[in-house]
């Protein structure tokens, strides 16, 4: 199955997300940290009351984790999900059975 078409096009979508976004949150996430470092004025400066730039920084970083995940699901749901159903199928036609790996609901394991 590893040497079908369809299972390097599936890689290659779930690397062409995968890759690109956890570079971008470790690029932010670093920001996040040499900022706190090194511009301990900016990130001290008070945007609302007591709240300053370093407290909304840090809560940008869950928002940032939560839209992360929920992108993933949607790009999965759309891209990866119909494709891996596509190579099960095609696994099971072949072999009369579900790949190992593969979890159904209702089954004892």
């Amino acid at each position: 199955m590893s040497a079908a078409p369809e299972f390097h096009e599936l890689r290659k979508r779930y690397r062409g997300f995968v890759l690109p976004a956890t570079a971008a949150f470790l690029a932010w996430y670093l920001l996040y940290i040499l900022m706190s470092n090194y511009a301990e004025g900016f990130m001290d400066t008070k945007v609302v009351g007591n709240i300053n730039v370093a407290l909304v920084f840090g809560l940008l970083q869950f928002v940032t984790t939560f839209g992360l995940a929920f992108l993933y699901a949607r790009f999965s749901e759309s891209k990866l999900d119909p494709l891996a159903r596509e190579l099960n199928d095609e696994y099971v036609a072949q072999h009369g059975t579900h790949s190992p790996r593969r979890h159904h609901e209702g089954e004892d394991h």
